[in-house]
Formats: structure tokens, C-alpha cells, sequence
């Protein structure tokens, strides 16, 4: 089923609060891959996609998630504007059946705008596992629209879904809660006002909107104006916003009292256990450093056989490809930029990054659907919010451990744009999944002597220094060009939930390791050709590149490395890949990137050209913190649409980097060490 969408057909809204399994719902039906996940925040965006049910087809509308209307969210803001505008022929909102209260306050501000609403109860295998029950029936007759009980992760109850959803809603009556008498009172005197104002939505709905001060009224209508000064008198906007909310969560309350029981169990024992382990006071941190210790040694440890043996095969067909060409008799310049420049950049970077991916993603994912993620956040809350950031900022620093640009455009959960914007400049201070062999490499080839357990508390020690610059740089920036205060944000703690292995495997392998690797693939043969050229064009039969690399010499001495370095780093902006072979290809003085597998063999080489552990540390302190790859560069300048935000995002951890390794470098040549 394509992404394309044909204007025939009716449209249908999935509504709900986050972490409902609205997503999974809307997977379910279309066959779309829309990213689902066991925390809140995953859908920032309207995604829309075909359904066929009973020879008809169907145009399906994934709404942010959101947890109310009423607020001023980005999220809540787009899933209310687009019930609002009428498109939709009718709306399914999703509810959580183990804590269904919630999700009926939702319900009820839906029905306020349009009665074209069916309600999905999901989850109602967890439900049943907890002893919670609902009576579905008796809650579509006191709310006045159908109710379906779905499992949406099985595929259960979505036929019945459908067929309610698509069936005529014109008889339908809004049904409207009561709302306290001075609510009602000012409700009488704005509706007729009102609905002479606007036609395009519920003058009632309107009306509440106007007595919380959410909506602007234009000068001409003064008898709107007059009245809301008035009743603004005897009661202020959020006097009047606090009464509105109560009295939907009321409401919501005695309805899920009326249909629900088992909820008197409480919360369940065992995530209550678990909570008590991964957010404990003293608990959370330990647990965290262990989880991350242990991923990385995975991931350093699985990846080392797949990349030899796709390094071999790509060199298998490079030979290959080699004899072909000669065999056409194709030039040599022809042979080196298609070959030794395009294929064996690409081969480099397929070889080195397809296996980190292919285990990183894959756990990683696993503890996004098992719902610990969330708990990261909540444990580092306080962290950022000590910086002048949001909490949220947590969820799009985890992000960038898989890809940076994916961290960027993560950064639309948080509402704030002063917030919004700390986080999507420090995104970079997170070392992707690109700059991880480098990082493994010089810990192995300078740090390594003491066994894989030391490597990756080596590599884990990095990683902790990436997040304290991280906090550093949020603070520096809510202190300066960002100042202001940090707001605050509701978030939710999901229950834990068996992940689905099979498809946490193909949703890491195909959303996350293949689009990841596309993008790389994407710019690493066009780069490949770029640096063949500077490689065999020469000036006084000196390549270029050693020029640039000599001209770079003095500069980059005084940050522990060298020219070659620098100009490595420079000519590695389409993918942090590229660094190491770059570096074998100038210290070779080769016209093509170069592959050496042998780490004794790498070690000389480098050794031969001066580098010490300090030169290592500093390029690892380098490769944390400098420009990011050209892709998260695009797609910060989508996201703020703006080139001085995007050259600063360039320069803040560049600068990091510079002083972090003037430091090193300094202490090493006063004390005399390396």
C-alpha cells in the first residue's frame, strides 16, 4: 500500500492521548509503517494513509497524540485544528482500557466538536491480564456513540472498528456535558453571539475556548469583547479554564466508575517492582550505566565478524567490477572515480556501519517497546530542567544515540521554541551511530590492553562526557541567546509490556538501519568522487589533498592532531565514516580510500606519523564534539528554516571540541606526557 493519498473517499481522524497504541491502530489498518512505540510523544505530525474495508477506500488521519484539547501544545494544537476544519467524516479516538478515565476526557472534548466519533477501547488484552473489565455496551449508551473493544497489536476487533466507523452519522446528536452554573451562565450569553461569528465550528465549543482566553476575537465584535470583559470581572480566564477541565474530569471519572471494574487492584505489582529498580533514588543511575555498558559491548562485540566478512565481499566485487572494466577497456581516470572513488567509498561505509546499526537499533527498540525509555527521561528530568531545558530533551538525546538528524526532527515533542531550539542545537553533542567505530577503534588500538569489559567502560566514559557537554551547552545557551524559564510537562510512565521481537526486529531493520544507511549511501559515493579528485590532482607533483593538509598543519598542532586529521574531519561532513579511511588514504598517499583491516598493522602506520595516546584522545574528543554530518545540518535548517541557527548548530560543539582538545593537548606538553 503506497503513501500517496487520492482525494476520492472518506476521511476518517485517529485521535487519542499518547502511548495508546493510536499508531499501532493506524499501522493495522493501512499497512503503513508509521513508527509506533511504548512512550509518549511519537507522533508530532499528521500522518495520513489508505484503507480498504468492504470494496471501499478510505483516507486515514493519525492525529498527534495528545492528552487534551484544552492546552496550547504543539501536538494538541494540530490534532484540534484539524477537528476543527470538518474534514474528517468521522473520528475514532483510541483509549487505554487499563486506565480508561483518561482517555474518556479526551472522548468528551471530541464529542464537544463533532458526534461523528467512535470510540476504540484498546488494549484489552493487558486489561484482561490485569483483571480490568469494561463494559462496553453501557458506555456507548451514556456517551451516545458506539464503543468497540479492540487488541489492535493482535489485530482483534479492527473489522468491527471499521464498520463502525464508516457507517452514517448525519442522525447523531452532540451531546454536550454540564458544565457549573457560572460556566453555563456565560455559555447562554456568548452561543447566539457567537454563532452569527463563526459558522465553521460548535459555537458552544467555540464559546468555552473564548471564556479561557485560547482564542482571539477580532476588534469588529464588539459584543463579544464586551461580554467576555464582564464575565472577566467576576471570574478570570483561568478561573474559568480550571472549571471547564474539572468538570470534564469529573465527568470522565463517574463514567469510567459506571463501566469499569478491577480498577480497585491498582496499579500492577510488577511494574510497581520495576519502577522501584529502574527510577529508584538510588537505583536508576546504576541500572542505566549497566544497560549502556551493556549495549555497547554488544554492539562493538557482534559487529566485528559481519564487517569483515562484508568488507571481503565487497572487495570480492570490487575485483570483480575491476576486470570488467578492464575488459571494456574504459580509461583510467574512468575506472579510478567510479571505483576506487564512488564504489569504495560506498563499499567503506556499508561495511563499517551496517553491523553497529543492525545490533544498535535492534536493542535499542527493544527498550523503547518494553516501555523503559520513558523512565530515562523521567530519571534525567531533573538534569535538564537544573539547565534552564526541558525534560523532554532527554527522549531527543536518546534519539541522536541512533542518528542525529532523527534526534532533530525529535525535537518537535517539546512545545517551547526556546526549548525546542536548546535541544536541536546540542542534538550534535550525542555521538551517532557513525561516529562509533572511530571511537571503538582508537580505544582498541591505544586503550585496549586490558580486555573488551575495559574498552567499553572506556567507550562509556566518552559517551558520559558527550551528555555532561550536552547539559553544559543547554545551560550555556538558556543563560544567553535562549534565556528564559523552563516550562513544565506532564510525562507519562506507560506500563511495561512484553516487546514484540519480530516486529521491533523489521521496524529497527527497515525505519531506523536502512533509512539511516540509505542517507550515508545517499552521499558517500557522490563524496567518494570528491576525494578521488583531491587525491590525483596534483600542483607541482603534490596531490592536493597534502596541500590542504599541510596548510591546516600549524593550526590543528595546537588541538593535538594534525593536518591530516583536520582535513580527515573536514572531508568527512557527508558521513563520520569516511574519517579513518581518509586518514590511511593521506598517510598512504593513495589516490583512493584505504582499508586496512589488520589493527597491529593500523596502530604502525599511525605510529609512523606521530601519533601517542594523546593524539588518540584527542581525535576521539574531536569526533564527539564537531560539526555534525551534512545530513542533520539539512535537516536543522528544515526545522528552523533558518541559516544562522543552522551555522551556529555548527559551531557550538565545534568549539567544545576545539577548547575540550587545546586542554588535553596543553596538560600533555606541560607535564611531558605521550
Amino acid at each position: 500500500m503506497g503513501n500517496s493519498i487520492e482525494p476520492e473517499g472518506r476521511t476518517i481522524a485517529l485521535a487519542g492521548n499518547p502511548n495508546v497504541g493510536k499508531s499501532t491502530v493506524f499501522n493495522a489498518l493501512t499497512g503503513l509503517r508509521q513508527h509506533t512505540g511504548n512512550w509518549a510523544g511519537k507522533t508530532v505530525t499528521n500522518a495520513q494513509g489508505r484503507c480498504k474495508f468492504e470494496g471501499e477506500e478510505y483516507r486515514l488521519m493519525d492525529l498527534p497524540g495528545c492528552v487534551s484539547l484544552l492546552s496550547s501544545t504543539a501536538e494538541e494544537r494540530a490534532a484540534r485544528e484539524f477537528l476543527c476544519s470538518g474534514e474528517a467524516d468521522s473520528v475514532i479516538v483510541v483509549c487505554d482500557a487499563t486506565c480508561l478515565e483518561r482517555g474518556l476526557s479526551l472522548v468528551l472534548q471530541v464529542l464537544e466538536i463533532t458526534p461523528k466519533a467512535v470510540v476504540c477501547v484498546n488494549l484489552l488484552d493487558e486489561a484482561k491480564r490485569k483483571g480490568v473489565w469494561v463494559d462496553l455496551e453501557k458506555l456507548s449508551g451514556l456517551l451516545g456513540v458506539p464503543v468497540v473493544g479492540c487488541a489492535a497489536r493482535s489485530g482483534k476487533g479492527l473489522s468491527r472498528l471499521m464498520a463502525a466507523a464508516t457507517e452514517e452519522t448525519e442522525e447523531r446528536e452532540a451531546r454536550y456535558i454540564p458544565y457549573p452554573q457560572p460556566v453555563e451562565g456565560a455559555l447562554d450569553r456568548l452561543q447566539p453571539l457567537v454563532s452569527r461569528w463563526r459558522t465553521d465550528v460548535p459555537a458552544r465549543w467555540l464559546s468555552l475556548r473564548l471564556l479561557e482566553g485560547e482564542q482571539p476575537v477580532p476588534e469588529e465584535e464588539r459584543g463579544i469583547l464586551e461580554i467576555l470583559e464582564e464575565l472577566w470581572q467576576e471570574q478570570s480566564p483561568q478561573e474559568f479554564s480550571d472549571a471547564i477541565a474539572g468538570a470534564l474530569a469529573d465527568h470522565a471519572r463517574e463514567l469510567a466508575r459506571r463501566t469499569v471494574t478491577g480498577l480497585e487492584r491498582g496499579y500492577s505489582p510488577r511494574d510497581r517492582r520495576l519502577d522501584r529498580l529502574f527510577t529508584g533514588k538510588w537505583t536508576a543511575f546504576p541500572v542505566m550505566a549497566l544497560l549502556l555498558l551493556g549495549i555497547l559491548w554488544l554492539t562493538m562485540v557482534g559487529a566485528n565478524v559481519p564487517s569483515q566478512l562484508l568488507s571481503q565481499g565487497f572487495s570480492w566485487v570490487g575485483a570483480w567490477l575491476r576486470e570488467l572494466f578492464a575488459l571494456w577497456s574504459a580509461p583510467a581516470w574512468v575506472t579510478g572515480v567510479v571505483l576506487d572513488g564512488a564504489y569504495t567509498t560506498l563499499s567503506w561505509v556499508v561495511a563499517v556501519m551496517l553491523p553497529p546499526m543492525a545490533i544498535f537499533f535492534p536493542l535499542f527498540t527493544l527498550l523503547e517497546d518494553l516501555g523503559y525509555l520513558p523512565r530515562v527521561a523521567y530519571n534525567l528530568d531533573r538534569c535538564f530542567q537544573s539547565c534552564g531545558a526541558c525534560g523532554k530533551q532527554a527522549l531527543t538525546t536518546c534519539m541522536g544515540f541512533g542518528c542525529n538528524a532523527a534526534g532533530v526532527v525529535g525535537c518537535r515533542i517539546i512545545d517551547s521554541p526556546r526549548e525546542r531550539l536548546i535541544a536541536l542545537l546540542t542534538n550534535s553533542f550525542t555521538p551517532c551511530n557513525g561516529r562509533l567505530p572511530l571511537l571503538i577503534t582508537m580505544i582498541a588500538l591505544f586503550f585496549g590492553a586490558a580486555g573488551g569489559g575495559v574498552e567499553a567502560l572506556f567507550l562509556a566514559g566518552l559517551l558520559l562526557l558527550s551528555f555532561a557537554m550536552t547539559l553544559a551547552a543547554s545551560r550555556l545557551l538558556s543563560q544567553t541567546l535562549l534565556r528564559g524559564m523552563p516550562s513544565s510537562f506532564a510525562l507519562e510512565l506507560p506500563p511495561y509490556r512484553r516487546p514484540q521481537v519480530g516486529k521491533v526486529l523489521a521496524r529497527s531493520v527497515l525505519d531506523r538501519t536502512l533509512y539511516v544507511l540509505g542517507r550515508a549511501a545517499a552521499v558517500a559515493a557522490p563524496a567518494g568522487v570528491v576525494i578521488w579528485c583531491l587525491g590525483n590532482l596534483t600542483w607541482n607533483g603534490v596531490s592536493l589533498l597534502t596541500w590542504c593538509a599541510g596548510g591546516l598543519d600549524p593550526f590543528a598542532r595546537l588541538l593535538g592532531l594534525d593536518g591530516v586529521i583536520l582535513l580527515a574531519f573536514l572531508l568527512a561532513l557527508p558521513a563520520n565514516e569516511l574519517v579513518l579511511p581518509l586518514l590511511l588514504m593521506i598517510y598512504l598517499s593513495q589516490g583512493a580510500l584505504v582499508e586496512m583491516s589488520d589493527l597491529s598493522a593500523l596502530g604502525t602506520l599511525l605510529g609512523e606519523n606521530g601519533w601517542t595516546w594523546v593524539t588518540a584522545l584527542c581525535v576521539m574528543v574531536f569526533s564527539l564534539f564537531h560539526w555534525p554530518c551534512s545530513t542533520t545540518c539539512w535537516t536543522i535548517w528544515k526545522e528552523t528554516k533558518s541559516l544562522g541557527w543552522t551555522v551556529f548548530s555548527c559551531l557550538l560543539p565545534t568549539a567544545f571540541g576545539m577548547v575540550l582538545c587545546f586542554l588535553i593537548a596543553s596538560a600533555a606538553r606541560v607535564f611531558g606526557l605521550g
